[in-house]
């Protein structure tokens, strides 16, 4: 039996797999039903509505329902979409048993306690017929699966089947309504037609039956009682006969049924069995045993091979056997075992045929093979199956393979071994209880040695070498000198496949893949949340796999993507063209189409092979979210660009690829100013001022604008600003501009106008405007001048010598992107065509400096200004005004201002530019040196050093089941310090960074990260807590083996013996960190409780510490024992100090405690303690948890816990969840 899923709770009465979908209802005596995926192992959904235990459930087949029935005599339908109670069908009166929808009407039957059998029609909701004739408690009932039928049995020793044809006839479609000729239930009505009647009665128990079934297929019914015993019955059109008993349960049976697709039947019982017999022999085959738990239902999976049982804790979902099919690829066939049959599988001609029988025990009893070898020189395949601890077998093909009639497998040869392949043309190796046995063609052994320790599986390596595989690694291991050649760490693989060229191999785990060349160096590694099937590799070199769901791929580099869902689990054994060839779980081939561009094209990608990007971007249509998620994550903007259509996506991609054309065209679509504003940013980090004064335009941003003609040294148009800052009575930026422009006049009138009279007659005084210095301090009534500091200097701007607001500054010169030309000949259809300023539309559409939007009164009568007309200062600005009135224009626009704008070309802002103009192209970014990092390692350290925290704990999470990262922050922030060099620059520009290595190396692919802390260095902090601990420091000893402990998870070891190291290192911690836990709450408790004071006291002389150490712990526990007189338990610790070797007075007073208790020996407090029985503390409660005992620990600290704790943070690392699933700590890094 392969258990594929469990669960733990309340005793389940029944069970119900859904058809489609990988679900299970599991009905609970406490009266909940839960809801299980039983492929993902997660809990659905629960439902509580049923007062006590509800006893039958069953899915509908085709609607989104279920129904259930409980002991509260109600039957519910339920919407598992909706998650509720559709309604209730009220009417039995006592216990219902069990309940099932029918297979083609709308109808449910249900049985009861109450001596009948209801049939309901759920979209009435009423209750159609009620079969009597029963005298005891019907406990089963179910409709025949084509037949109008119905099988009950009853507690009465009978069993009944009904003939139900009446009531088919009776609502079938045109009937009249069933009010109109409804009789006594059972009884014939007025026409002579009856519901249902008795067809059967079958006798043959001795006691009371719990459950029957139908065959699915065969006239024939199973069932079982609680008399122990199995009968089968066959039945025909006249009667009903007993054909045969099984006998081997010893308590009552609660369910049987029978194989769906093999001649099997399948018993449960309570005497904590499921049992498996042969229907033609009557025999058992194979008994499954739980050690605690009577099975309660039992239930078969309407489509699959899966079976299901319902216990006393929970339920379990299995099958009977492996249902991968042994296969063996060579060349363009395909050899597979199928039934009883050798098949090969013709991929150029399409053509399956069986072409050898094999010897095949009976389902159940026997394991198929798991495993298949071909040898291609002598035409014959090595099997390999579980059977009888591990046997394999040689068959010889024949050479006829036309597709004829399969020929007799004739002389096998056989022997034992664990597994078995061919390593030569007349060798083939097996391992065989720890030796591999090298033997020829006659299977006899050529060559024997013993294998490294707890190997489980070998696979074929090329040419002399094997891979071995251990619960934790992977060893590539020569035949020859007979001594490994590399080893991996790898966690349980089971299935390796290799490239064509035999470069390249995929290690399968359950749920993750291992990339590695031939020397087995690790180049990639893939993680599955759902079971990994199998997989291959293309012709490309990607390697396409199967998981419970999906058909995927693995690039290289491990990158990985979907290529479509599947329904079943497949098994690929080859990936050509666009096609996956598989092995379904029936061993039947399949060919599944595909299209393999997105990987195609991620591939070209990293090769670097931009004729076939090229080609793609041109051919396909290829796109997705995904797909440019991808382009952006490895820099490829410009090429995501080529599948966007969307204006805000484009933008981002635009502006990160730097193409400032697409940002500025896209802007105008989306016309929102948080864009106007990224563009701006971008553009004048670029250098391209024109098109920063355009966005500054279009936005408003008169303070930017002013200060941007500043800095390209455009008067004129700063003259312009200064007028439209007294337009819009904007003070301080009419003041700014003046400011700027040396306007000395318009500075003191304008402090004039807000009435800041002394500065303006200190500004105009300074700057030599006496008669202006005396008019204000007339007005101002002022008789006496205000002191002007005789060192005050002039604010007059620098006079500007290269004046470029004509042209851009000067940019980056780079060549041109490798996309650039394809992005360049690509235009958006969606894209607005750009506006020139002077357009007459574009004023009344944008309105940028439209004086409606401004809202300035005194333009209201301004006229429009010619277009040559040059620009106005301060003291032009009215006569300008006048001639704009004169012209009766519409009031003050971008032209009214002359800003020069016209001219589109001169702004780059209208056709493209030509060659002469001077473009940014930012160079493309190299590969950071944190990718590197992170791609070299899958160390948690590592990340860390490289910055990618989130991506560190998700690794720590994964391997010691991390949950709070916050006392780790400060190793990680030294962790990632110590990785980096800082060389300060000047004030205001930030340091310079410079990544350090371990070591460097040409090979960008073994470079990695400083190492922060180092086994040598933990060990060294250990002595220091050592000096701390040994005086009683103890508060201060706790944060010092915390912070040791802590350090551990982020350390690199070079050699695997430094792995020890630190796993002794985390023990010792552990330890400590355990008794200081102890010996802190044992002070805290004091003399309030003396006799948990003392618990404490001896559970603290159990922790393993140093000698030294534990010789002042128990010499402190056997000094507090014998105060409160607990001479027996001071006699114990007395004599364990005298085995330590204490110093002399300390063995002193040993002695004479032994002395003065052997004379008592006995505890006045009796404590929670018995030193005789080995145990470990548990780190919540601090009580002892003895051997035997159930428990849980911590996956990093290995702290022991109670189970009731389970899921709680370690008190002891205070980090790790306690009980979390966790594959343990890597330190090493191997390449």
């Amino acid at each position: 039996m392969l258990s594929k899923f469990e669960t733990k709770s309340n005793r389940v009465k029944g069970l119900a797999f859904h058809p489609k979908r990988p679900w299970i209802l599991a009905t609970l005596h406490n009266g909940s039903i839960q809801l299980w995926d039983y492929k993902m192992g997660t809990l659905v959904d629960r439902f509580d509505e049923h007062e006590g235990p509800v006893r039958g459930i069953a899915f509908h087949q085709t609607q989104p329902m279920f129904v259930s029935g409980g002991d509260d005599y109600k039957i519910r339908v339920w919407s598992w979409k909706q998650r509720r109670c559709l309604f209730t069908l009220n009417g039995h009166l006592d216990f219902v048993r069990t309940v099932y929808f029918h297979h083609e009407s709308p109808w449910i039957i249900s049985c009861s306690d109450d001596q009948t059998i209801r049939i309901w029609n759920w979209q009435s909701r009423n209750c159609i017929s009620i079969l009597t004739g029963h005298n005891h408690y019907v406990m089963s009932a179910v409709f025949h699966p084509k037949e109008d039928l119905v099988l009950s049995s009853c507690q009465d020793q009978t069993l009944r089947v009904w003939d139900i044809s009446g009531l088919r006839r009776k609502h079938a479609a045109g009937a009249p309504p069933v009010e109109e000729h409804r009789g006594p239930a059972g009884q014939p009505d007025v026409f002579g037609n009856t519901d249902a009647v008795v067809k059967y009665v079958l006798e043959g128990h001795s006691r009371g039956i719990n459950w029957a079934s139908f065959h699915p297929t065969l006239p024939l019914i199973v069932s079982g009682g609680d008399d122990r015993l199995i009968k089968l019955w066959r039945m025909n059109e006249t009667r009903a006969w007993e054909v045969d008993t099984c006998r081997g349960h010893y308590n009552n049976i609660s369910g049987v049924l029978f194989h769906p697709r093999q001649e099997l039947i399948i018993s449960a019982a309570e005497d904590k069995t499921i049992r498996i017999w042969d229907m033609n022999k009557r025999t058992a085959l194979q008994t499954f045993r739980r050690e605690h738990d009577r099975f309660w239902a039992l239930v078969a999976h309407p489509e699959l091979n899966l079976f299901a049982a319902g216990h006393d804790s929970g339920l379990i979902v299995f099958k009977l056997e492996r249902e991968r099919p042994a296969a063996a690829l060579h060349a363009n066939k395909l050899f597979y075992v199928r039934d009883k049959h050798v098949r090969v599988y013709d991929f150029q001609s399409n053509v399956d045929a069986p072409v050898l029988t094999i010897r095949r025990g009976q389902v159940g009893q026997t394991s198929p093979p798991k495993t298949m070898s071909y040898n291609p020189a002598e035409h014959s395949i090595l099997l390999t199956s579980a059977n009888e601890g591990g046997a394999y077998e040689i068959y010889n093909l024949p050479r006829d393979m036309n597709g004829g009639e399969p020929r007799e497998s004739g002389d096998v040869k056989r022997g034992t071994g664990s597994a078995s392949l061919y390593v030569a043309r007349n060798r083939f190796a097996v391992l065989d209880k720890g030796q591999i046995l090298i033997k020829d063609l006659s299977n006899a052994v050529v060559k024997q040695f013993k294998s490294p320790p707890n190997v489980g599986e070998i696979f074929y390596a090329g040419g002399k070498n094997l891979l071995m595989t251990t619960p934790s690694t992977v060893i590539l291991y020569d035949t020859e000198v007979r001594a490994p050649l590399a080893e991996l760490p790898v966690n349980g693989v089971r299935y390796t496949v290799w490239s064509a060229d035999q470069n390249t191999v995929a290690l399968i785990s359950k749920h993750t893949i291992v990339l590695a060349n031939k020397k087995l160096e690790q180049m990639a590694m893939i993680h599955e949340t759902i079971k990994i099937k199998s997989g291959a590799w293309d012709d490309l070199g990607i390697f396409v796999y199967s998981t419970l769901n999906h058909i995927k791929y693995a690039l290289p580099n491990g990158d990985n993507g979907i290529i479509r869902t599947i329904e079943q689990p497949i098994y690929v054994f080859r990936v050509h063209g666009t096609h996956v060839f598989a092995l379904d779980r029936e061993a039947k081939m399949r060919a599944i189409q595909f299209d393999p561009t997105e990987y195609r094209f991620k591939l070209a990608l990293i090769r670097r092979n931009y004729d076939e990007v090229f080609h793609i971007i041109r051919t396909s249509n290829l796109v997705g979210q995904s797909i440019i998620s991808y382009l952006q994550k490895k820099g490829y903007p410009e090429v995501a660009l080529q599948f966007v259509k969307d204006p805000k996506t484009r933008f981002d991609l635009a502006l990160e690829c730097g193409n400032i054309d697409v940002a500025l065209e896209m802007a105008k679509v989306i016309e929102k100013d948080e864009y106007w504003t990224k563009l701006g940013v971008e553009a004048l980090a670029q250098g391209n001022h024109q098109v920063v004064e355009y966005v500054y335009q279009r936005v408003k941003n008169f303070d930017r604008l002013s200060f941007l003609y500043v800095v390209t040294g455009n008067i004129d148009k700063l003259k312009k600003m200064l007028k439209i800052a007294e337009l819009r009575n904007d003070t301080m930026s009419r003041y700014h501009n003046a400011l700027f422009l040396g306007d000395v006049e318009d500075q003191v009138q304008c402090l004039k106008e807000v009435g800041q009279l002394p500065l303006a007659y200190l500004a105009a005084r300074t700057h030599g405007l006496n008669d202006e210095a005396d008019a204000i301090l007339a007005a101002a009534g002022m008789t006496q001048a205000p002191p002007v500091l005789p060192n005050a200097q002039l604010l007059k701007p620098p006079t500007p010598i290269l004046k470029q607001f004509d042209a851009n500054w000067p940019l980056l010169s780079v060549s041109k992107s490798l996309f650039e030309g394809t992005i360049g000949q690509t235009t958006s259809a969606i894209a607005a065509p750009m506006a020139a300023i002077d357009d007459p539309e574009f004023a009344a559409n944008a309105g940028d400096w439209d004086d409606d939007e401004l809202d300035i009164p005194e333009l209201g009568e301004a006229k429009k200004k010619p277009a040559g007309a040059p620009g106005a200062g301060a003291g032009t600005a009215a006569a300008g005004d006048a001639a704009a009135a004169a012209a009766g224009g519409e009031g003050w626009g971008d032209d009214d201002l002359d800003l020069g704008l016209d001219d589109v070309d001169g702004l780059g802002l209208g056709a493209p530019a030509g060659p002469s103009a001077a473009e940014f192209n930012p160079p493309a970014p190299g590969t950071r040196v944190n990718d590197i990092w992170m791609r070299n390692s899958s160390l948690a350290a590592d990340h860390v050093a490289a910055g990618a925290f989130e991506s560190a704990m998700q690794l720590l999470n994964r391997q010691i089941g991390v949950v709070d990262f916050a006392p780790l922050k400060p190793h990680f922030l030294a962790v990632y310090q110590a990785a980096r060099s800082f060389l300060p620059a000047t004030a205001s520009v930030p340091a310079v960074t410079a990544a350090v290595h371990r070591q460097w190396d040409e090979d960008s692919r073994r470079v990695l990260p400083f190492v922060a802390y180092t086994s040598q260095a933990l060990i060294a902090r250990l002595q220091e807590a050592y000096q701390i601990f040994a005086p009683a420091r103890f508060a201060e000893a706790e944060v010092h083996f915390r912070a040791i402990l802590h350090q551990a998870a982020l350390t690199v070891v070079e050699r695997h013996a430094e792995v020890d190291e630190i796993n002794q290192l985390i023990v010792i911690c552990r330890e400590y960190l355990l008794g200081l836990k102890l010996h802190l709450a044992g002070r805290d408790v004091g003399d309030s409780d003396a006799k948990r004071s003392l618990e404490l006291a001896a559970y603290f002389t159990h922790c393993q510490l140093q000698p030294v150490h534990l010789q002042r712990v128990i010499g402190v526990a056997m000094t507090q024992s014998f105060k409160l007189r607990n001479f027996a338990s001071a006699l114990g610790f007395a004599r364990r100090l005298l085995e330590l070797g204490p110093a002399a007075d300390l063995a002193q007073r040993a002695r004479a405690v032994i002395q003065r208790c052997e004379a008592v020996n006995a505890d006045e407090i009796q404590l929670n303690y018995d030193q005789y029985n080995p145990f470990v503390v548990c780190g919540i409660s601090l009580t002892p948890i003895y051997r035997g005992s159930p428990s849980t620990a911590c996956p990093f600290c290995g702290s022991s816990f109670k189970p009731e704790h389970k899921g709680k943070l370690c008190t002891v690392c205070c980090v790790s969840q306690i009980g979390a699933q966790a594959s343990g700590l890597r330190l090493e890094h191997r390449p």
